[in-house]
């Protein structure tokens, strides 16, 4: 067994998670062979590279910040470390990690970087992965999504910490699951299994009760420990938390993780495709849930690109509209403020209003008196910066009470993530360690005949009584959900708490349904539905939802976050006897 533990779920995660972890350690709370992270969320890269240019490195220092304060401890202890935290310049970032202490050994990983390949590309060899369009500029920077191979290496030569920059954000659990264990590319159910695993932990604290939708049954959430996957030679594991710390692992906060920003049952990354329909999860006693069963496929001919392409500028302003006629004062500041800008509001390409009410009759305090009107535009550097100075510019002439929540700003350049494939035989691997410098060819596993075992859903009864009687109540009332964003896609996964209810919820989920569910926003999206019955789950991709995807989105929840909540709250007819 193999026990690696999250520090990490985004560039800017909590800064004390290693600290805490590695402290349960050492004091024989929790079982800790290597300590790991995701960093690098889709647009991170494009962050860096304002970074990079600024001269402040193209890494995550916040992962420089965290080993400066417990590499020493992990040196002592015997604990690695493999990180995606170098981004786009892995060999710098394991420079400054090596200069922490002379024990470390850093090796770094890349080949990720195709900017330039993908520069060279005629603009329909780069078409977006979803909708097919040809690339609509030259990109910033371009990364591929490689697998574990490169880290395997690293630690087989010696390697007691590993910087990378892109990976698959499971990677970083496989691949010392795979060094450790000793699985080849062949192995594919092992495989499967720590990518399952990598899964469930890369987001840190959402599988141990953050952002879960009965988070109030649960203690300690308002400081959730992080995860630890304890992975067996088979590939199963076991996600379980240091002791002591708060939120939980149960059955339900590992299978809200699962669901998180998947595309369906099967999970491609370059190392296998992990059947997530085959996975089973069993409680193994408090705060530890086993997780089993996942079949390994091989893994598809093409990897994943991401490019950050840059689309124009963006700009944004709320309004506070206090007291009566919130309405008319919404129509008198949007008027104002159009004419404060050479060309009204014509002169954005795109532009985002929203009147938010919480106002009430008779309030009682200033907060009971508010609704805020927001303002959200995309379009050339001028015209984003004078909105800005329109919106000053009203601020004697305009509605009764005019205030804003913050000043306004000179807008802000935005950039797109466009993923595309590139043929995976291309993308080697490389690996740095000490001196030495080599090539990490990709995984060609044999290819397998075998079928996918059919998941469990004849073992759940199909419900099938239309007379019975029902109440109409919020859909969360009887399901959990969980909700991201991939792209442009919004991606929503909802679980039963028993197979009654499942039963009820799967006959339920339709692509009627689901598109009363969704709402008006989703109108005209095309929906792709799923369903794992051994998670007691379904979901459904939305695609286009999010439009060209988050830093190019003036939605009000741009990564769909709330997606889930907000369904979870729509009113239902469900069977009685469930309630």
């Amino acid at each position: 067994m193999i026990a690696i533990a999250n520090v990490s779920g985004f560039y800017g995660d909590r800064l004390a998670a290693a600290r805490e972890v590695v402290d349960a350690h050492l004091e024989g709370r929790a079982h800790v062979d290597v300590l790991t992270g995701d960093w690098l969320a889709e647009l991170t890269m494009g962050l860096l590279a304002k970074q990079r240019d600024r001269g402040k490195g193209g890494w995550a220092t916040t992962f420089v910040h965290q080993m400066r304060d417990v590499l020493v401890d992990c040196l002592d202890a015997g604990i690695l470390v493999v990180a995606n935290a170098g981004g786009l310049d892995p060999a710098g970032c394991a420079a400054e990690i090596a200069a922490i202490d002379e024990r470390a050994r850093v090796a770094w990983v890349g080949g990720d970087d195709v900017t330039e390949q993908v520069r060279t590309l005629p603009p329909e060899q780069a078409a977006h992965l979803e909708t097919g369009e040809p690339l609509p500029a030259e990109p910033v920077v371009a990364n591929a999504y490689l697998g574990c191979r490169g880290i395997v290496e690293a630690l087989a030569a010696g390697a007691n910490v590993v910087v990378t920059g892109r990976v698959t954000d499971a990677a970083v659990v496989v691949g010392p699951a795979a060094w450790h264990h000793g699985w080849g590319p062949d192995d594919l159910d092992a495989l499967a299994g720590a990518v399952a695993a990598g899964h469930v932990i890369e987001c840190g604290a959402q599988a141990t009760g953050g952002n879960y939708s009965f988070a109030g049954e649960l203690p300690g959430i308002e400081h959730v420990g992080m995860p630890i996957a304890e992975i067996e030679a088979d590939g199963s594991a076991v996600i379980t938390k240091a002791a002591g710390t708060g939120g939980a692992v149960t059955v339900e906060t590992v299978t809200a993780q699962l669901l998180y920003e998947v595309d369906g049952p099967r999970y491609l990354t370059p190392d296998v495709v992990a059947r997530l329909d085959t996975t089973v999860l069993t409680p193994e006693g408090p705060d530890r849930v086993r997780l089993a069963g996942t079949v390994g496929e091989p893994p598809p001919a093409t990897v994943k690109v991401g490019a950050i392409v840059p689309a124009g500028w963006h700009n944004e302003m709320t309004f506070v509209l206090t007291g009566l006629d919130v309405e008319a004062k919404a129509e008198h500041a949007l008027a104002a403020l159009w004419a404060g800008v050479p060309g009204g509001r014509k002169a954005f390409e795109r532009v985002e209003t929203r009147l938010l009410r919480a106002d009430r009759p008779d309030p009682q305090r200033m907060t009971d008196a508010v609704s805020l009107l927001t303002v959200a535009v995309a379009g050339g550097k001028e015209a984003c910066a004078r909105l800005s100075r329109a919106a000053v510019e009203t601020a004697l002439s305009g509605y009764a009470g005019f205030f804003a929540t913050t000043p306004p700003g000179p807008g802000s350049a935005a950039s797109v993530f466009w993923p595309l494939l590139l043929p995976a035989a291309d993308l080697p691997q490389l690996v740095g360690l000490d001196d030495r410098t080599w090539t990490v060819a990709p995984p060609t596993p044999a290819a397998s005949e075998r079928g996918v075992p059919t998941p469990r859903s004849s073992e759940i009864p199909v419900r099938d009584d239309p007379g019975a009687p029902t109440t109409r109540v919020p859909l969360g009332r009887l399901v959990g959900a969980r909700s991201g964003d991939k792209g442009g896609n919004a991606t929503l996964g909802l679980w039963a708490r028993d197979d009654a209810a499942y039963a009820w919820l799967s006959s339920w989920w339709g692509d009627e349904h689901v598109a009363w569910l969704l709402g008006e926003d989703a109108a005209g999206c095309p929906r792709r539905l799923w369903t794992f019955p051994h998670l007691r789950a379904v979901g459904v991709t939305v695609v286009g939802l999010l439009g060209r995807g988050v830093a190019d989105n003036l939605a009000l929840d741009p990564q769909a976050k709330g997606l889930g909540e907000f369904v979870r709250a729509r009113h239902v007819d469900i069977p009685e006897e469930l309630l």
